[in-house]
């Protein structure tokens, strides 16, 4: 069946701005074709992001509804700061979650993006109305277990929240902008942010919440770390070696990894400077496959030289991981 006319000259036009072309200018089948390919990407990435912002919302409410809101624990940032002003002063928890993060998102607005901060308001307000109206039953009193799952549950849903592009808790981006007109990193100031939160929940509430509290913060953020970069660490490696052939060979064919082999000149050692060029092999690993790709290299040149960095992510090549979603 075709179309509807104005259907059909609505995806035409979506189809040109995704491939950057003018109102006026015919596509070509080809273009017609990659544009239908690219159209579908990205109603495939919306949908995906919203299905990880709805899973992420709905544990963060779990977290909140089902272990700390009924012990009287809270979590560091944004969230933190509302929990303990809810408990302070009798404010509605969700009120205080849209109101308190609010500035921080307006500030994502200008430093990130206008789609990030669209997602994360609605991702806020989302939650604000789930914690309201959903009310999931208390599944233990331990504080203990409610430390380390309550912080596990809240930390899933932050971390799958990002993942889908948006926050529901704006801390890191308070920190983003400071650090930026300050000479302190964003983890230092996080660190000092939390660190105050902890210090007004001891004296408002106890020692013995702050600390259960500290716990809850550590399981939240440790998730956020395992959502956001994988179970799998990446691993840099360079190798100067004579026999750059032939281990730029094994990497492709046993490894089955991307390279890459760049010109270098060896510096002065023993003998003097050598003049030489020699080749520098550039590849990213697995932290599971050091040890076999030491070995191979072992085998090829016993005495090539190893550089090893830890690195947080990879786009593209033969080792990816998820990307995160800001647009």
């Amino acid at each position: 069946m075709p179309l509807n006319p104005k259907l059909h000259h609505i995806i035409i036009g979506e189809i040109k701005k995704l491939l950057g072309k003018k109102s006026e200018e015919p596509l070509s089948r080809y273009q017609m074709a990659k544009g239908t390919l690219v159209a579908k990407r990205v109603l495939w990435n919306a949908i995906r992001n919203a299905l990880l912002m709805a899973v992420g919302i709905s544990s963060a409410a779990f977290g909140l509804e089902g272990f700390l809101i009924p012990n009287g624990l809270i979590d560091g940032g944004v969230t933190g700061i509302s929990l303990l002003t809810s408990r302070a002063t009798g404010i509605s928890l969700p009120i205080l979650l849209v109101l308190i993060n609010l500035p921080f998102v307006l500030m994502g607005w200008r430093q990130i993006s206008s789609m990030f901060a669209i997602k994360s308001i609605i991702s806020i307000a989302v939650l604000a109305i789930v914690i309201a109206t959903v009310h999931f039953p208390v599944v233990t009193n331990d504080k203990l277990l409610v430390g380390v799952f309550g912080g596990f549950f809240l930390g899933a849903g932050i971390g799958l929240t990002i993942r889908g592009g948006g926050v529901i808790d704006g801390t890191e981006i308070l920190a983003i902008g400071l650090s930026r007109k300050r000479s302190l990193s964003v983890g230092d100031f996080i660190l000092i942010f939390n660190i105050l939160i902890f210090s007004v929940a001891a004296y408002l509430l106890s020692i013995e919440v702050a600390l259960y509290s500290i716990l809850t913060y550590l399981a939240a953020s440790k998730t956020i770390d395992f959502i956001l970069e994988g179970i799998e660490e990446f691993t840099s490696v360079t190798i100067i070696s004579p026999h750059s052939k032939e281990i730029a060979q094994m990497i492709k064919e046993k490894m089955r990894r991307g390279l890459t082999v760049y010109s270098g000149k060896r510096g002065y050692g023993k003998s003097g400077e050598n003049p030489d060029p020699t080749d520098i092999i550039f590849t990213v690993v697995t932290r599971l496959e050091i040890t076999r790709l030491t070995g191979e290299i072992e085998k090829i040149d016993p005495n090539a030289f190893i550089v090893m960095q830890s690195i947080k992510d990879t786009r593209g090549g033969m080792v990816r991981k998820k990307p995160l979603n800001h647009e």
